[in-house]
């Protein structure tokens, strides 16, 4: 099938547009990054590599994007073009934000001499960031015809619970924390995983538009999934209020602890929201 090329008014829409500086920030922030790699100012920890991935993936991931759009390939992408863009949108966006917020705090260590190229790399980050979020209100305000599931508010609400894992699961490495009540917080951790694996595993259904091939109706499914994660997360919010008022509990008391404590709680009530409007959609169809 021969390639048909966009006509070159498509470069000029406020959507292509706003993909255009995402690709120019993103590119920008990660080429000062790998310049600066060699600086002793920068801590290559899990942080750093979280940053360079975020803005690396996301570069790629729109580019090719932009590119399927321009050729006007959506139709043999086997995957949701209602869904897709608007997922790695507003995904970009939160993943960009916490690296824009993480890197300076983390990764750079002497605050009296900063390279220039590394506060340039944050001011481009943040840039990336806005451009992000200016798609994601671009594509929001679209008409329904043109939205798919995950431009909805529940959509929106599992994009963000796999945000809120990831975060916790670059804050909570080895060297950070060690408690002493390991069963506990490994239990944490596989709550994470597990709850991690169905919002994903929902977010693909949605995107491979397979709903319908679910032998169980799917609206159940989202009901029982997220049931089940409120629940497992209930328990990890217990144990990390405990934590926090047994400071002895864990040999270093530092933000990435409370960090992982706040987004756990963050994670709790959009499992809860998004278990209502599960509940909701159960009774509008019963």
């Amino acid at each position: 099938m021969p390639v048909i090329l966009g006509e070159i008014s498509v470069l000029t829409t406020p959507l292509s547009m706003v993909r255009i500086l995402e690709m120019l920030f993103g590119c920008t922030t990660f080429s000062l990054v790998s310049l600066a790699s060699n600086n002793e100012m920068i801590n290559k920890s899990n942080t750093y590599t979280f940053c360079m991935f975020t803005w690396c993936f996301f570069f790629i991931l729109t580019a090719l994007i932009f590119l399927v759009e321009f050729v006007q390939f959506q139709s043999l992408v086997p995957i949701s073009w209602k869904n897709l863009p608007i997922t790695m949108a507003l995904l970009g966006a939160l993943m960009i934000l916490m690296a824009s917020i993480g890197f300076p705090y983390c990764v750079i260590k002497h605050k009296e001499s900063i390279d220039p190229r590394l506060v340039a790399a944050t001011i481009f980050s943040c840039l990336t960031f806005l451009a992000y979020a200016a798609e994601v209100c671009i594509m929001k305000v679209r008409n329904a015809e043109q939205r798919g599931y995950m431009a909805t508010t529940p959509g929106f609400l599992k994009v963000y619970e796999v945000f809120g894992a990831c975060v916790v699961f670059v804050t909570l490495d080895s060297e950070v924390v060690k408690c002493k009540d390991g069963p506990l917080f490994w239990w944490c951790m596989a709550v994470y995983c597990c709850c991690f694996l169905m919002s994903l595993c929902t977010i693909g259904v949605m995107l491979g538009e397979c709903t319908g091939r679910c032998p169980v109706p799917f609206d159940r499914i989202l009901a029982g999934f997220g049931s089940l994660c409120v629940l497992m997360y209930v328990t990890a919010v217990g144990y990390w209020a405990w934590a926090l008022v047994h400071p002895n509990l864990c040999n270093q008391y530092t933000w990435k602890v409370i960090t992982a404590a706040v987004m756990t709680c963050l994670n709790l009530l959009a499992y809860t929201v998004d278990l209502a409007f599960s509940i909701k959609l159960l009774c509008y169809r019963a």
